[in-house]
């Protein structure tokens, strides 16, 4: 944990994964069910509130898919409000990539959830997550990951 300009504290990636809220190889037909079995996780674990999964698809119909970040890699997000418990990060990764939408980034095959309680809460995290996308070693071991066990100690380390 680390403060920002304000004081208030800022959680790292270590902070907000939880091995429950990852898998790997996940087969899905949509980008909706994707956003489903990913938010899905974090649900499952008691992290954010069922009202959240539809809004972050509800921010994709709305705005577009502005979510899908880098070339095969979506950030899906909600406001805090709309239903997130505990500032949290699932991933799934997909057997088979599906279209967003996107010009340029699809179709994505590493989809990320996340859900902060405020807006401050996990800009720590965000930054250390967009360090490790900007990697492409890291990235491209997190695509060769087989197991939730093996994104969590690549996503904590």
């Amino acid at each position: 944990m680390t403060g920002n300009k304000q004081g208030r504290a800022t959680l790292g990636l270590k902070m907000i994964v939880t091995g429950s809220a990852l898998q790997a190889g996940v087969m899905v037909q949509s980008w909706q069910e994707a956003v489903d079995r990913a938010g899905g996780l974090l649900l499952k674990s008691g992290l954010i509130l069922p009202g959240y999964i539809e809004a972050m698809k509800n921010a994709i119909y709305d705005m577009g898919p502005y979510m899908v970040i880098a070339p095969g890699i979506v950030l899906l997000h909600a406001r805090p409000e709309e239903g997130v418990i505990k500032t949290c990060l699932a991933l799934i990764t997909l057997a088979q990539p599906v279209n967003f939408g996107h010009s340029e980034n699809d179709p994505v095959d590493l989809v990320f959830a996340m859900g902060a309680v405020d807006k401050d809460a996990h800009l720590l995290a965000l930054q250390q997550l967009a360090e490790m996308l900007g990697d492409p070693t890291k990235v491209s071991h997190i695509r060769a990951a087989g197991s939730g066990e093996e994104l969590f100690s690549l996503l904590v380390s």
